[in-house]
């Protein structure tokens, strides 16, 4: 395999050992799914808001914390930690709550740093100023799911904002200094493998830091399940051939300082419609693994 910059070296170079995610649920919604914007949400969004693995928002953030290392302690028996509000939208809230269970989330000093998932529209001035001060402290990661640049695609899964909008939110993240990492889906509905690299080129002219590539896989109780099963559609998930193929080209052609802190997704299994290769997570890494091997995929390879 060609030189590809993985998040476990990052993490490595960064903190000096393995770092590993505790996923919190902060008790937020979305403006997809309050009426804001709409109620029916991203149309591949499951009912527990993209944070399937997060723990119950009954608990404290400091009781989530505790029930998460326990979860792993039989694996993990000395590490680090990165605290990740993952479950919709994690700056959608007032942001004197926000300031508490952010601050909750990293007083343990095996906490090493705060990841928060987000959409573009949910940061405003107040939310930049308290991104700004917890990144003094420990680092800040802000997630933000673009999916594709374009429009024709955005309206079709309903993501509910434009990519000026993304845009904007980019530069002004950046302004503050902290990590941007950026959410693209492979394998969405009637995009070609030109349309997925007009994305990864768009994403190349922007200042940020990292990329989750996530392969589109379709969960029960979701209108794209609804979609999917309906076969006048004419809608196939990807087969694994073709996933690790496109895989393969976004690395070649993302500019090459750019963190990959993933490669493929994997969704709740009892929830899982297709693919169903997918399932097997450890199977589809090291397929991954003899693919760029074999090809020597490396990343920046075609950046221009």
């Amino acid at each position: 395999m060609g030189q590809i910059n993985t998040l476990n070296n990052y993490y490595k170079n960064t903190f000096g050992s393995k770092v590993y995610k505790i996923s919190l649920n902060g008790n937020m919604t979305c403006p997809n799914r309050d009426g804001t914007i709409r109620t029916g949400g991203c149309i591949f969004c499951s009912k527990g808001g993209s944070g399937d693995f997060a723990a119950s928002h009954s608990l404290s953030i400091p009781e989530q914390i505790i029930e998460a290392k326990n979860r792993v302690s039989k694996k993990i028996t000395s590490g680090k930690y990165i605290a990740y509000f993952q479950a919709f939208t994690n700056t959608y809230a007032p942001v004197h709550y926000l300031k508490k269970i952010y601050y909750e989330a990293i007083k343990p000093d095996d906490i090493v740093g705060l990841s928060i998932a987000t959409r573009p529209d949910c940061i405003n001035e107040e939310v930049l100023l308290l991104l700004k001060e917890i990144n003094t402290v420990k680092p800040v990661f802000i997630e933000l799911g673009l999916q594709s640049i374009h429009q024709k695609t955005a309206d079709f899964i309903r993501r509910g904002y434009d990519l000026e909008c993304f845009n904007r939110a980019v530069y002004a993240l950046s302004e503050i200094g902290v990590n941007i990492v950026v959410h693209l889906i492979i394998g969405l509905p009637n995009e070609t493998l030109e349309d997925i690299l007009a994305s990864i080129r768009h994403l190349n002219s922007l200042p940020f830091n990292g990329v989750k590539l996530q392969l589109l896989h379709v969960l029960e109780n979701t209108d794209l399940a609804d979609y999917y099963l309906d076969k006048s559609n004419n809608f196939e998930t990807l087969t694994m051939d073709e996933y690790i193929f496109i895989l393969g080209e976004c690395i070649e052609h993302l500019r090459p300082d750019i963190i990959i802190h993933r490669m493929t997704g994997d969704g709740a299994k009892k929830e899982l419609i297709a693919p169903l290769w997918s399932a097997d997570k450890k199977n589809v890494l090291n397929s991954i693994n003899r693919y760029f091997n074999k090809n020597d995929i490396t990343q920046g390879k075609r950046y221009v």
